[in-house]
């Protein structure tokens, strides 16, 4: 079910246990069942085939959701600005705020999603934050040591501005954590106001000649780079 992009292999534990999945018809309640080929694999009574794997690099917009669909609210999401691009049933990779634009990854391939959301693996990305007051250079040194947050402590891997500039309201800051809306906390804790948040680069890529809104496939060896 994850090399088919419907989710991760987790995830898919899960729904077997939850005796949603039927093998040859007949439900399956323990995972790692080995599926011989000439086995039928169903999931809320359709087969489940293999979809081609798709890896799609988008630079977000702001106002849309980081999520497949919208029921409660119906936003427009990341997919609806990729709805062309393949027949797969794709998902974000991690999350960016509604009111967040820059780099996400959209896959159908669930293994691939899990490892490069998982917090072990240090994802770095870089965030290029425009604040609303000039940035304090002593603030410089407490993001870098680290500041004890509300779910625990928290620092940036790097920070840097143009000290040269009499304006400094941009900073752009380097993080790994994925914790929900960490970079706007860390300032906000600080005492200043994120007025918006673009996110450069994400995992080694960047945005160069990638509009706002725009996507392309990642190539054979970007993909290589982030299995690694």
């Amino acid at each position: 079910m994850a090399h088919a992009g419907i989710c991760s292999r987790r995830a898919a534990d899960v729904l077997v246990r939850q005796g949603q999945v039927k093998l040859n018809q007949q439900v399956v309640l323990e995972p790692g069942l080995a599926v011989l080929p000439g086995d039928q694999v169903f999931y809320q009574n359709k087969l489940v085939s293999i979809e081609p794997k798709v890896y799609i690099l988008l630079n977000k917009p702001l106002n849309y959701l980081s999520a497949a669909s919208d029921l409660k609210h119906g936003r427009k999401t990341v997919i609806d600005l990729v709805k062309n691009a393949c027949q797969a049933r794709l998902y974000p990779v991690g999350r960016l705020d509604y009111q967040t634009t820059g780099l996400i990854i959209l896959t159908n391939d669930g293994d691939f999603a899990q490892k490069l959301a998982h917090p072990k693996y240090e994802v770095t990305k870089i965030y290029c934050v425009t604040l609303n007051i000039n940035f304090h250079v002593e603030d410089l040194a407490l993001l870098k040591a680290g500041l004890e947050l509300e779910d625990g402590f928290m620092q940036v891997d790097d920070i840097y501005y143009d000290t040269l500039k009499r304006d400094c309201k941009v900073v752009h800051v380097v993080i790994h954590s994925g914790k929900n809306r960490i970079v706007r906390r860390l300032f906000e804790h600080l005492g200043y106001h994120v007025i918006a948040l673009d996110r450069i680069a994400y995992a080694g890529l960047n945005q160069q000649d990638l509009a706002v809104g725009k996507w392309r496939f990642l190539s054979p060896s970007e993909l290589t780079a982030l299995k690694k």
